[in-house]
């Protein structure tokens, strides 16, 4: 039975993401979330990911066996960290003999935090958000004002944030500046409701202030830690599609090389 038929049913896959702070895991039925565990703070995640795995299981009353497939946040973000979900993720994979699918954990952090926003503006104002189009920026520090960022947007039509630009590192201030002539250049129809900057916003919050200049009181700042949930209900969408990587060929997104990896390269061009 493959996966789309599955679906029909029940198809059940498992989460995880270690790209951030955040050990993320979730066990996903469908788009229905079973059990999830977030897990912050610190970053011993090649420690406590087997059991948080193995506990979130047994939470949700899932085996190995019911496991159709495995989605995995492949970053970018921390270098060391996102290596060990996807080097957990593939070798789970192929004991199990299901599929893999890498999820941008960008993706799940703008999913999640404008999730959280929106609720939080709900609950506020007791009305539900009507935005026609709301534009998504999630952040992820990088050191030395750097971020790594992308643009999502999401509308009333969408039941995930569709992409508007790749996931990359940034100098945020630049980031800012190209985002403000992005909406300057576009007509007034098509420009966004409202912008959501969500994520690690602290070192950057004054950056992103800045953007209040065209989008005034539409221009919200969320702090927010990755969820499991994002990265599983992102996953799942694919999955249950049929869609999935080559286990083999999936590498974590790095972005750019590693300092270490940097400054031997630059050593090796200065004859040193």
């Amino acid at each position: 039975m493959s996966i789309q038929q599955e679906s029909e049913s029940q198809a059940r896959f498992l989460a995880l993401d270690t790209s951030t702070t955040s050990l993320a895991v979730s066990v996903i039925e469908n788009d229905k979330v079973l059990h999830e565990i977030n897990a912050y703070g610190v970053r011993n995640h090649s420690v406590r990911i087997l059991s948080i795995i193995e506990e979130a299981l047994k939470v949700s009353n899932t085996t190995n066996i019911q496991v159709e497939g495995i989605a995995v946040g492949i970053g970018p973000g921390s270098y060391t960290g996102t290596r060990i979900a996807v080097t957990a993720a593939k070798t789970l994979a192929w004991a199990w003999e299901v599929p893999v699918v890498g999820i941008s954990s960008l993706h799940a952090l703008a999913y999640g935090g404008y999730t959280l926003g929106v609720n939080k503006l709900a609950e506020n104002t007791e009305q539900d958000h009507k935005e026609r189009t709301s534009w998504i920026i999630p952040l992820l520090d990088a050191r030395r004002g750097q971020v790594f960022t992308a643009l999502f947007s999401m509308d009333h039509e969408a039941h995930i944030p569709n992409r508007l630009e790749q996931d990359g590192i940034r100098l945020m201030e630049t980031w800012v500046e190209q985002l403000i002539s992005l909406i300057e250049t576009l007509e007034v129809e098509d420009r966004p409701d409202s912008v959501w900057v969500v994520g690690d916003v602290s070192l950057h919050a004054e950056a992103a202030t800045k953007l209040s200049s065209l989008l005034g009181e539409h221009l919200h700042i969320v702090p927010y830690d990755l969820e499991g949930r994002f990265v599983g209900i992102l996953g799942a969408d694919r999955l249950l599609k049929g869609d999935m990587d080559d286990m083999h060929a999936l590498v974590p997104n790095y972005t750019q090389l590693a300092e270490a990896e940097a400054n031997l390269l630059r050593a090796l061009k200065e004859g040193r």
